[in-house]
C-alpha cells in the first residue's frame, strides 16, 4: 500500500536503459521527459524542461558473461524538497526581519517597564534630597542669622550672649533630631535595627503613652483617653521600643492636629490573629487626595512647614517602616474637618 501511494504521486521512478543508453522501459505513467546521461557516477541529478529536479541512482546490469547489458536507474522527484526549501527561504527572508523587529519592540517595552521602578526611585531620591535640604537649611539659616547679628553688636552684654547661645542650642537640637531620625529611618528600611524580638504587651505600651502625653494633651486643651476592648492582655512579638514609638508618634500627631476642645482616643482590640490598635481624633482630618502621600518623608498636609502643627514630617514615615518590619499593616480613614482614624494591625505572638 505504501509503495503504491509513492508511485501514484510520481515521487519515485524506474528507468531501464540498454548498453547504448536507449530507453527500454519505464515505471510510472507520468514520468517526465528527462535527458539520458550515461556516466560512471552512480548518483546524478537531472532536470526537466520545467526546471524540476530529479535525483537518480544508476546501477549497471550484466549478462551471464559479465558484460554490461544495460543500466537500471531508480529516481525520485526533488520537487517537494525544493518547494520546502523555497518556503524556508521565504520564511527566513521575511520572518527573520519581522522577528527581529518584534524582539526589538518587545525588548524596548520590557526595558521601559523594568526602568519604571528605577525611575520612580530616582524621583523619590530627588524629592528626598530637596526636602532634606529644605529641612536642614531652615535651622542652619536661623543659626547663621543669629550669630551674625550678635557679632555685629559692638557692646555685647551677658544676657544677649546667653540668648544667642540659647537660640543656637535650640536650632542645634532640631538639627540633631532631624539627622537622628533620618539615620534611624534609613537603617530601619535596610532592616538593620530589628535585631531582637521579644514578647511585648501592647496594654503596657498604651498606658505608658497615655502617661507620657498627658501634659501635652493638657497644654493643647485636648482630651486624651484610652479604650481597652480586648478582654485579656494583647501580646505581640517584636521590639518594644519601636512599637512604643509607633503608638507615641500616632498619638502625638493626633493631639497636634486636633483643635482645642477636641478628643483623642487610643483603642486596643484583638482578633484571632492580630492585635488592633486605633488612634482616633476629632481633628482637622486629611483630604482624600492627600491620603496616599501622608506616609511619605517630610510630607505635611498642604505643604505646611510650620513648627506649630508638626515636626520634621518623618513621624508617619517612621511609623510605617516599623510596622512593615513587624509584618503588620496600617490603614487610614479620614474626612476633612471631621477627624482621622489610624488602624494598626500586628500579628499576635501565638
Amino acid at each position: 500500500m505504501h509503495q503504491y501511494k509513492i508511485f501514484s504521486r510520481n515521487y519515485y521512478y524506474i528507468r531501464l536503459l540498454d548498453a547504448s543508453g536507449n530507453l527500454i522501459a519505464v515505471s510510472g505513467s507520468s514520468l517526465p521527459s528527462l535527458p539520458l546521461k550515461l556516466t560512471s557516477e552512480p548518483w546524478q541529478t537531472l532536470e526537466d524542461d520545467r526546471g524540476n529536479r530529479y535525483l537518480f541512482y544508476s546501477t549497471p546490469l550484466h549478462t551471464r558473461n559479465n558484460q554490461i547489458w544495460g543500466r537500471l536507474q531508480l529516481g525520485r522527484s526533488l520537487q517537494d524538497f525544493d518547494e520546502y526549501l523555497a518556503n524556508v527561504r521565504l520564511i527566513m527572508g521575511l520572518g527573520l526581519p519581522l522577528s527581529l523587529i518584534g524582539v526589538a519592540i518587545a525588548s524596548w517595552k520590557l526595558a521601559e517597564i523594568a526602568m519604571q521602578p528605577i525611575y520612580k526611585s530616582y524621583q523619590q531620591i530627588q524629592q528626598f534630597t530637596a526636602d532634606a535640604a529644605h529641612e536642614l537649611r531652615t535651622p542652619l539659616a536661623a543659626i547663621r542669622a543669629t550669630v551674625e547679628t550678635t557679632l555685629n553688636q559692638e557692646n555685647l552684654s551677658e544676657n544677649q550672649a546667653r540668648e544667642t547661645l540659647e537660640v543656637v542650642e535650640r536650632q542645634n537640637s532640631r538639627l540633631s533630631e532631624l539627622v537622628k531620625d533620618l539615620l534611624w529611618l534609613s537603617r530601619m528600611e535596610q532592616k538593620t535595627l530589628l535585631t531582637s524580638q521579644n514578647p511585648c504587651c501592647i496594654n503596657d505600651l498604651i498606658s505608658d503613652t497615655e502617661e507620657e502625653l498627658a501634659a501635652l494633651a493638657i497644654q493643647s486643651q485636648v482630651t486624651l483617653i484610652t479604650e481597652i476592648r480586648a478582654k485579656k492582655s494583647v501580646i505581640v512579638k517584636g521590639n518594644e521600643a519601636q512599637l512604643y514609638r509607633v503608638i507615641f508618634n500616632l498619638a502625638t500627631n493626633a493631639i497636634q492636629y486636633t483643635l482645642p476642645g477636641g478628643k483623642v482616643t487610643i483603642i486596643l482590640d484583638s482578633s484571632v490573629n492580630y492585635a488592633i490598635i486605633q488612634v482616633k481624633d476629632t481633628g482637622i482630618g486629611i483630604p482624600q487626595e492627600e491620603k496616599r502621600k501622608i506616609f511619605d518623608r517630610f510630607y505635611r498636609i498642604n505643604s505646611d512647614r510650620s513648627r506649630t502643627t508638626g515636626g520634621s514630617g518623618l513621624g508617619l514615615a517612621i511609623v510605617r517602616a516599623i510596622i512593615q518590619a513587624h509584618q503588620g499593616t496600617i490603614e487610614l480613614d479620614s474626612q476633612a474637618k471631621k477627624g482621622s482614624i489610624f488602624t494598626v494591625k500586628l500579628p499576635l505572638k501565638n
